[in-house]
Order: structure tokens, then C-alpha cells, then sequence
């Protein structure tokens, strides 16, 4: 497991005015978690962006130096949110959480395929990676970077499990074992990509097709039977017209611009 070094500064002050003016001055909003406490803290976001481009990503093990006013503390932390702008991509906020070396975390870990093309592949069928990250349990040493399943022996139909996944000693792997995480399907023929494409969607009726049917029945017998005299010409077609269905009311999602310091 990859240990990065992150520099930060204590702070006193929270709220929305203090994060806006910290992320002026180039630095943003954090806080750290532990033992039933939280610290708040000040950062640089490219020393956030260092470590999560790093090998181990969010779960890169964090030596987190605490600058206060007198002296420097040393945590070991791990990444657990972080919040980005939705426009710029920028990080505005982050969330640590202090661990114990001694006592074992929940992480999700990035599942990866390795290995040559597999078989069923090669003979016309689809790969499809169907799990993309575990949540494991394990002591903080012994996190993981990736998983990795090698499919090259996999065959049209055939499938790798999350009970197929090889782990270290001390790892435990949280999500069902009958999960798939890897498959090859078999390749959708022209014919049949072609008749979904042009299908109609089940329960779908085609009401021009209906009305017109309709109209040309009443045709046929208006022809054939004339109407009393004084009586009432029959309305048209016993079939209503379908009113379009009102507008759905759309719920402006109002993203606040900084992140809860």
C-alpha cells in the first residue's frame, strides 16, 4: 500500500463565507474524522490531486501533517469523500478520516481485467466487465491497489464470480459471492439487432393504424345502411382521442456553490 504525504493547516472557523474565502486564496475546505471528534482543516487541492493520480487512488494511506499555531501533528489518514465543482472539475471540499493501523477498514477496491483476449472473444463473443470495484475488510497495510481477474479462458456463456477472486490473507470481501464480474456473451445476430431496432415497444399501440381501420369500418356501413329520416347522424368513430399527458413539474436542483466547511 502507497503512503503520500499531505500538509495541512488547523483552522478554528467553519461555514460557507469561510470556505469561498479559503478557496479565494487557493486552498479548500477540510475536515478529519476520528474517534468521535473532527478537526478542521485547510489544504492545497493540487496535494489532493497528487494522491488521487497516485497508484492507490482514494485509498492511498495519508501521513497528514497538522500545522497549528504552536506545534505539528502527524496523522495517518485515509481519503474518505471529496467534492468537485460541477463546471470546472475542481476539488472544493474533502473529507479524511483518521485510521488505526491496528484495526481493520472497510474500502472499496478497483476490480481490473488482465491476461490475454479471451476465447470466447476471439470466436465472436462480447466481454462485458460486469463489477467494477469490491468493498473489502482488511487492516490498512494490506489494502489492495486492485484486484485483477484474468478472463482469457473464458468461453461464450462462462463467467467469473466474486467467489473467483483471489485475495491475500486478512482481506474479506464484502459483496455477494454469486456476483458476476466478468462475462462473454454471445454476439447479437444482424436479424435480431435489426427486429429490436425496428420493433415496437411492448405495450406500444400504433393509434394512427387503429383510427384509420376505424374510419374505413364506418365507411363500409354508413354505405350500406341509410339513416332514418330526423334521426341523428352517429358520431364518428366510438375511439377518444388520447389527451397528451401534462408536464411534469422539474425540480431545479440547486447546487450550492461551496461545499460545507
Amino acid at each position: 500500500m502507497q503512503r503520500m504525504d499531505l500538509e495541512a493547516e488547523q483552522r478554528s472557523q467553519s461555514g460557507k463565507g469561510v470556505a469561498r474565502s479559503l478557496r479565494r486564496s487557493g486552498r479548500i475546505p477540510a475536515v478529519l474524522y476520528g474517534e468521535g471528534k473532527s478537526n478542521l482543516l485547510a489544504l492545497q487541492p493540487a496535494d489532493l490531486i497528487k494522491i488521487l493520480k497516485s497508484e492507490s487512488g482514494e485509498n492511498a494511506l495519508i501521513n497528514l501533517k497538522i500545522k497549528g499555531e504552536k506545534s505539528v501533528e502527524t496523522r495517518t489518514a485515509i481519503l474518505r469523500d471529496f467534492q468537485r465543482d460541477p463546471v470546472t472539475g475542481g476539488i472544493l471540499h474533502a473529507d479524511l478520516f483518521e485510521i488505526n493501523m491496528n484495526k481493520p477498514i472497510r474500502v472499496k477496491v478497483p476490480i481490473g481485467v488482465k491476461g490475454d483476449l479471451p476465447a470466447g472473444v476471439k470466436e465472436g463473443g462480447v466481454l462485458q466487465h460486469n463489477l467494477r470495484e469490491v468493498e473489502i475488510e482488511c487492516l490498512p497495510s494490506v489494502i489492495p491497489d486492485h484486484l485483477y481477474v484474468d478472463a482469457a479462458h473464458l468461453k461464450i456463456g462462462e463467467s467469473i464470480h466474486v467467489r473467483d477472486l483471489e485475495v491475500e490473507q486478512g482481506i474479506r470481501i464484502l459483496e455477494d459471492k454469486d456476483l458476476a464480474v466478468v462475462s462473454v456473451a454471445a454476439p447479437m445476430s444482424e436479424a435480431k439487432l435489426e427486429q429490436i431496432l425496428a420493433g415496437t415497444p411492448a405495450g406500444e399501440v400504433k393509434e394512427p393504424e387503429v383510427i384509420g381501420k376505424k374510419k374505413e369500418e364506418e365507411g363500409e356501413a354508413g354505405a350500406a345502411v341509410e339513416p332514418a329520416a330526423g334521426a341523428k347522424p352517429e358520431a364518428k368513430g366510438d375511439a377518444k382521442t388520447q389527451k397528451p399527458a401534462g408536464k411534469e413539474e422539474k425540480k431545479e436542483a440547486k447546487k450550492e456553490s461551496g461545499a460545507k466547511g
